[in-house]
């Protein structure tokens, strides 16, 4: 009886690893709308983006006027994003990751979940504005 326990309980454990890390295609934000209404700047939109990103644990950079870089660190992983934007649209787009499984086309599904997080956090942040 103790035989047979053992191989079930080490298939459990393996199914259950195995359905935990997920893949997915990468998702990307693309030519998402900036709401804030009356008069802005890209300044506006830039400082808009990096309090989004703060609020959730993202280090966000600029690199130039029109385009940042969003940075995560959570436990062992990392995730790098381009964020273009000016003053109508935004995009998130992958850039990098270390520990997420990407193969080209898709990865740990945790990865899309953060980005929607920030995705939301910005339009948010524009209807504080």
């Amino acid at each position: 009886m103790k035989f047979i326990k053992l191989p079930l309980l080490l298939l459990f454990v393996v199914t259950l690893a195995v359905v935990g890390c997920r893949t997915n295609p990468v998702y990307n934000v693309e030519g998402s709308p900036i709401t804030i209404t009356g008069k802005h700047t890209n300044k506006d939109v830039e400082k808009s983006i990096i309090r989004a990103g703060a609020g959730l644990g993202w280090s966000i950079k600029p690199v130039r006027v029109g385009h940042m870089i969003g940075t995560l660190h959570l436990r062992e992983h990392v995730a790098v994003v381009d964020i273009t934007y000016n003053d109508k649209v935004y995009n998130i787009k992958y850039k990098s990751s270390q520990n997420l499984k990407y193969d080209g086309t898709n990865i740990h599904s945790k990865y899309n979940g953060w980005v929607q997080n920030l995705d939301r956090a910005i339009q948010t942040q524009f209807l504080t504005f």
